[in-house]
């Protein structure tokens, strides 16, 4: 059943639709990141300012490649390491420098960097596997408000406006993912 489901989850993904899923911490929005159309009506459900930016899901280093080749061989041994590492760590996200403007401007908003994650969690490894790259992936709240933790929640507050809510857990995190600058070290949200 969950097989059928990611595999319709990525149908819709690849017809510009939006879903939401649940991840680590809390439920996630989601959508294909070269498909403006969709990222803009992820953003109009969310009610957030492209100018935000918006984080990126990867199943595995593999689907993110492009966005890491330029990276000093430092910097990607600090990715591998950390994201390895996340099932003692807790997630983490990394705001990664574009230099060869791999993402779509949409994606990173104003920023010259994309935040971007290599989940642990099954039911996200699964999506971004079956759709074949990573995905956007923001809470799945109006901006402001607290992140939803249910799929109920989700429904209620969101439900009308996805084309797919997709059922699981959450991976059993109690915050969302740490958010740390690859360049400077800082950490720019705690965990």
């Amino acid at each position: 059943m969950q097989a059928l489901m990611i595999k319709r989850a990525a149908r819709i993904l690849w017809q510009g639709g939006v879903i939401a899923y649940p991840t680590e911490a809390v439920w996630g929005l989601g959508c294909d990141p070269e498909n403006l159309d969709a990222c803009m009506a992820l953003l109009q459900i969310k009610k957030r300012p492209v100018e935000k930016g918006m984080i990126l899901i990867a199943a595995d280093v593999g689907q993110i490649a492009g966005l890491l080749e330029p990276l000093t061989q430092a910097q990607q041994q600090t990715l591998a390491k950390t994201w390895g590492n996340q099932d003692k760590t807790g997630a983490v996200t990394f705001l990664v420098p574009d230099i060869n403007n791999y993402v779509p401007a949409w994606v990173k908003g104003e920023h010259q960097a994309v935040a971007v994650r290599v989940s642990t969690h099954s039911l996200v490894k699964a999506l971004c596997t079956q759709f074949g790259g990573p995905l956007v992936s923001t809470s799945a709240n109006i901006a402001g408000r607290p992140p939803a933790r249910t799929r109920l929640a989700v429904e209620k507050n969101l439900g009308r406006q996805l084309d797919l809510v997709v059922p699981g857990e959450l991976g059993g995190q109690a915050n969302p993912s740490r958010i740390i600058d690859l360049c400077s070290g800082q950490i720019l949200r705690a965990s």
